[in-house]
């Protein structure tokens, strides 16, 4: 397996790109909350995940330092769409656009996403307790 290290700009310009994606559009990115498979990318359609949630960033979404992206705060949805368990997330810019897919996962897993529960119940809250992501190459 190859190794390789970039310098924090160029970690802060990938952030800054992603950052650029989802701040695409007149409003501000979405986070969608998906049970079942995740698929291979944000490119591939969405098929039998059923769609449990949206959350809604703050506009812009965030900012990169040290080559982290930190999101700034994100909004509930203060009712769930379905009942099911999350299993990834989905973010797209205000238009709908895909920018990136993730795992997801409790408080105190180590997933690209932390939600307050994994069991959303239709109706019910989701929140967001953290985001943050990593560029590679540290």
């Amino acid at each position: 397996m190859a190794t390789i290290k970039l310098t924090t700009a160029v970690r802060n310009a990938m952030g800054d790109a992603i950052l650029a994606a989802l701040n695409a559009g007149s409003g501000p990115a979405l986070l969608k909350v998906y049970d079942g498979t995740q698929p291979a990318g944000p490119a591939t359609a969405i098929t039998s995940q059923v769609l449990l949630g949206t959350l809604t960033f703050s506009d812009p979404a965030g900012a990169t330092s040290g080559g982290v992206i930190t999101f700034d705060t994100i909004t509930q949805d203060s009712a769930a769409d379905a009942t099911g368990t999350a299993s990834w997330v989905r973010l797209c810019d205000s238009t709908g656009a895909a920018v990136l897919d993730g795992d997801v996962t409790v408080s105190a897993g180590s997933g690209f996403f932390k939600l307050n529960t994994l069991s959303i119940v239709a109706g019910g809250p989701i929140q967001a307790s953290s985001g943050t992501l990593t560029m590679p190459g540290a």
